[in-house]
């Protein structure tokens, strides 16, 4: 997202191995200077020590044998952290003759992000240790003001470490210091403590006790939902702004989560991966790669959403739904709806564990619907457009003998499945939500050449068989040359293409114009609880970022300047985290999309 995601906090211990015994070296460091922008890719980190007695190459271990490793990390809850970097020994030259006389130089040439240099080296009045990088692969991030910021070098057995604490400037997306004074020793930051109400590092949770069974266990991991803002701080408020979670991606489409990993994000791209976050770092190999399988040629064709299985921390299964390429009876641009399976704690899912679910032919290559969403009912629920063509030319949408213009729902427990019909008059319903707190249900169909439109219906009145409206009607205008509105369920917001066009009302002009509406989720996180139970929504189009609460387009707020002040996304998507923190997809135009994280402003 646009505002910044995190910068460096500074802190360094170095360990080298000439010793029998691990040694430690504290040093001053010179500066540190740790950026963090809206772009990943402008990432930065320098850190220099010099004139420092205590670095002294020649007493240490040789890297080009042991490797070295650095690792940053600040010491309040919330503040960036690298985790331990590893630095390859044949990226390791010796300086002077004989080299590695006056010490040790390294350099990844074939790395554009992370850690690039690195220069461990004797000097005249005292050596020195300097790093350099930055990018998307530079993992520390800053979301917050610094504590002490802690830096580790680590050469074998031997252990050099700053800590820095005096700071010129320190923000969420820039921190500079200067003049650190060298630590006591390098035992580093105290671990996190399991049952002091913070997560800290691994912890997924933190209830103020170290007791199972009371939805976070004895080592701060959650057990069951009821846990999962336990440890986690709250900003009172209604202020929000937007920081980047991810970038260069290939036009993501969605982010979601398992129920109880708070610790993983996971986003889809439309030609067929599924891309993981995890602690914050985007990795570099995919969770899931079916581009072999995906015909993506299309615009609104490819892999469109994931959705992991309630249960997925013990049975490991997710569910994809793509169009597909030509297989077997499956023809060219089909909706495939399959079930994969990985190892929970996995990194990589397994490819080849694909079990169908259902396929529905889809006629056009447009208006594939493409949302998996578990409900409430624990059943699966999978939006369906209404095959495309423009106005439904086969009536679709009204039909009840077409799996097309319809939201349906799926009993997983046996597969393939057959899906019943749960609800029709559906033109392209990209994005729906359930209420994770109340069950309500939130359908933002997308409309023909006129009008965009928001359906909702209290948990209490959900019942199957609803009626959506299209192609009798398109937002609360007839479609068709006539129409009744008798046994449809209407609209709760509706708004205009442009302002001038024949049939836009007053009401609906005082709404931003669009072309695509983006439907998101109602916010049930943990950070902003001011916040909770408002229903965030965009247009594809138009860029804005619009919320309401409880159906009500009375309580409609607008939060486009607050989040993305440098201009407009092509928003393509929304997406929840396990904790329920709201996340924006921005789908960009080729390998320059995004995920931004709403978070507590300003």
């Amino acid at each position: 997202m646009h505002p910044c995601c995190s910068l460096l906090a500074l802190a360094v211990a170095l360990a080298l191995v000439g010793a029998e015994l691990a040694t430690d070296h504290p040093i001053a460091g010179d500066s540190l200077a740790l950026k963090d922008p809206m772009s990943a890719s402008d990432r930065k980190v320098r850190f220099k020590a010099t004139h420092d007695a205590a670095i002294d190459p020649s007493q240490a271990g040789d890297p080009r044998a042991l490797g070295a490793t650095l690792e940053v990390a600040g010491t309040s809850p919330g503040d960036g952290a690298t985790g331990p970097i590893t630095l390859d020994p044949a990226l390791w030259t010796g300086l002077g003759r004989p080299a590695g006389s006056r010490g040790y130089r390294y350099f990844d040439r074939s790395r554009s992000t992370g850690v690039r240099k690195v220069a461990f080296r004797s000097g005249p009045r005292g050596g020195a240790l300097m790093v350099s990088g930055g990018g998307g692969a530079w993992p520390y991030r800053i979301m917050q003001p610094q504590g002490e910021i802690d830096v580790r070098f680590t050469i074998g057995t031997d252990v050099y470490c700053a800590a820095l604490v005096s700071f010129r400037r320190n923000e969420p997306g820039r921190v500079s210091a200067k003049g650190a004074i060298a630590p006591p020793d390098c035992a580093g930051p105290p671990p996190a403590t399991c049952g002091n109400r913070v997560v800290e590092g691994t912890e997924e949770c933190d209830d103020g006790n170290t007791t199972s069974g009371d939805g976070c266990s004895a080592t701060c991991q959650l057990e069951n939902t009821s846990a999962v803002c336990a440890g986690i701080p709250t900003v009172s408020g209604t202020a929000l702004k937007s920081v980047l979670v991810a970038s260069g991606l290939a036009h993501p489409t969605y982010v979601t989560a398992p129920p109880l990993d708070p610790n993983r994000l996971f986003i889809v791209e439309q030609p067929g991966r599924v891309r993981l976050v995890k602690n914050g770092v985007l990795q570099t190999t995919a969770f899931l790669d079916i581009r072999s399988k995906v015909e993506s040629s299309g615009g609104e064709q490819g892999l469109l959403s994931v959705a992991f299985h309630p249960a997925f921390e013990t049975n490991g299964f997710f569910y994809v739904n793509y169009t597909s390429k030509p297989n077997g009876t499956i023809a060219d641009g089909d909706t495939v709806v399959a079930r994969y399976h990985a190892s929970p704690t996995a990194d990589q899912a397994d490819p080849l564990s694909e079990q169908l679910v259902f396929t529905v032919h889809q006629p056009f290559a447009n208006h594939n619907g493409g949302l998996n969403l578990f409900g409430p009912d624990g059943m699966l629920y999978v939006g369906m457009g209404d095959g495309g063509g423009g106005g439904d030319p086969m009536g679709n949408g009204q039909s009840d003998a077409s799996n097309l213009g319809k939201l349906l729902r799926v009993d997983v427990s046996t597969l393939p499945a057959t899906p019943q019909r749960f609800a029709k008059g559906l033109r392209n319903p990209w994005r729906y939500a359930f209420d994770r707190a109340t069950g309500d249900l939130y359908i933002a169909d997308v409309g023909q050449d006129l009008f965009e439109e928001i359906d909702f219906v209290p948990a209490a009145s959900l019942t199957s068989g609803r009626n959506y409206g299209w192609n009798s009607m398109e937002g609360l205008h007839c479609f068709l040359p006539t129409c009744t509105m008798t046994g449809l369920t209407l609209p709760v917001l509706d708004y205009c293409h442009s302002t001038s066009q024949s049939g836009c009302t007053a009401a609906e002009a005082t709404h931003p114009t669009g072309c695509s509406i983006t439907g998101g989720f109602v916010y049930r996180g943990c950070r902003m609880p001011d916040l909770r139970g408002r229903y965030f929504y965009s247009d594809f189009c138009r860029g804005f970022i619009r919320s309401l609460s409880g159906g009500d387009p009375a309580t409609a707020q607008d939060h486009t300047a607050a989040l993305f002040p440098g201009g407009r996304l092509n928003v393509s998507s929304f997406g929840l985290d396990a904790r329920g923190e709201l996340y924006v997809v921005h789908r960009g135009g080729g390998s320059d999309g995004a995920v931004y994280e709403i978070v507590p402003g300003p």
